[in-house]
């Protein structure tokens, strides 16, 4: 297989009302990525393969940095090719828009399922084009990747038109044809990203996805347990949301404890913020007044308490959280080390191109190209 080049991402949103206020962009920079899934029949292993990776995605999205500081990271999804959906719609679904709600892109993602139809890449791409808030500032980073198997020049709409009019709104099309290399070429998959400025690269989606194990995983993953208990959710919201938290760690878990430990190191950074249904990130990120909100909206912990009380329960607890979220960081440093050189000692068992480090590679590729680094 070809050695890869950028490509890939997007994924986000239970419902337009369930979108998370935006974490604290120091740097006024966003990194924008939509994530277009073929679920035809022969996807399964594509969609097995993204939920493995997808924690791994997330953490290099958010250690990249723009004049050292960290920028706004929204992230969408799409799935496309299903006969579950409408002729009427070219078989295209939204599954969420751009979104900073970490939560929902899992959540949506681990909803997906195959179902044998037609696949129109151009229209896909078009849509996500048309939907989405794309930032019009040059210096922000925009990815369409699109995964698939088919003709990429199926449907009634022109990919070439496409593929030029991302180009011409700084939007690279990153394109990963699921199958042989030259195939993908022979069926224009290559053609859209040269014309988008974006790359083009070939994966296995069969290929079980090789993860290595580490001495830190279980100490990170019970840090997250005690992380957890720092959450407090307020308002409509908070109660479905909390749940959700949960249930995402669970789904990282059933793919395997180094998902789950990707997870985690997730969970203790900036990238992760939950200020539209936690009460410690809506007063530390978004400067939520807790004293002047109603006993309904509080969560239980914080009810029938004074004004001095309820700050001083936030500070304990925020307190907390960053301990946890401290010793997380410490320990994901000697856990990546650890990883690296394993990977030295094990290079054709372990650095195999799959969904999740294809996406990686690529991503950084692009970012330094429009002057971010990794942190």
């Amino acid at each position: 297989m070809k050695k890869l080049f950028p490509s890939i991402i997007a994924i986000a949103m239970f419902s337009l009302q369930a979108i998370a206020q935006p974490v604290n962009n120091q740097s006024g920079r966003k990194v924008q990525v939509a994530i277009l899934f073929d679920t035809s029949n022969s996807m399964d292993g594509l969609i097995d393969q993204a939920k493995t990776r997808i924690w791994s995605i997330i953490n290099e999205l958010s250690s990249l940095r723009f004049l050292g500081q960290t920028p706004l990271i929204e992230i969408a999804l799409y799935d496309y090719g299903n006969s579950g959906l409408t002729a009427e719609s070219n078989y295209i679904r939204q599954q969420v828009a751009l979104t900073t709600d970490l939560d929902v892109i899992s959540a949506k993602l681990f909803g997906l399922s195959t179902n044998g139809g037609d696949e129109f890449c151009g229209a896909v791409i078009q849509k996500s084009m048309q939907d989405l808030a794309w930032s019009n500032n040059q210096l922000d980073l925009k990815i369409i990747y699109i995964a698939g198997n088919e003709p990429f020049n199926q449907g009634t709409v022109a990919y070439k038109e496409v593929c030029n009019t991302a180009a011409s709104k700084n939007i690279f099309v990153n394109t990963i044809y699921c199958g042989n290399y030259a195939q993908g070429i022979a069926e224009f998959w290559k053609d859209c990203a040269t014309i988008s400025k974006g790359d083009y690269f070939n994966i296995d989606s069969d290929q079980t996805v090789v993860q290595i194990a580490t001495p830190y995983d279980n100490d990170i993953n019970q840090y997250n347990d005690s992380l957890n208990k720092t959450y407090y959710g307020y308002g409509a919201l908070g109660q479905s949301k909390k749940s959700n938290q949960i249930e995402e760690d669970a789904n990282a878990e059933s793919q395997s404890t180094s998902s789950k430990t990707e997870r985690s190191i997730v969970k203790s950074k900036e990238v992760y913020s939950n200020a539209s249904w936690d009460i410690i990130d809506a007063v530390d990120k978004e400067g939520k007044d807790i004293t002047k909100m109603t006993e309904d909206e509080l969560p239980i912990e914080f009810k029938g308490k004074t004004a001095e009380e309820k700050t001083a329960l936030i500070e304990e607890k925020k307190k907390e959280r960053t301990l946890y979220q401290e010793k997380i960081n410490t320990l994901a440093k000697n856990r990546q080390e650890f990883i690296a050189e394993e990977m030295k000692k094990q290079a054709d068992g372990v650095n195999k191109d799959d969904f999740g480090t294809s996406v990686n590679e690529s991503l950084l590729k692009k970012a330094t190209e429009l002057g971010y680094n990794k942190e």
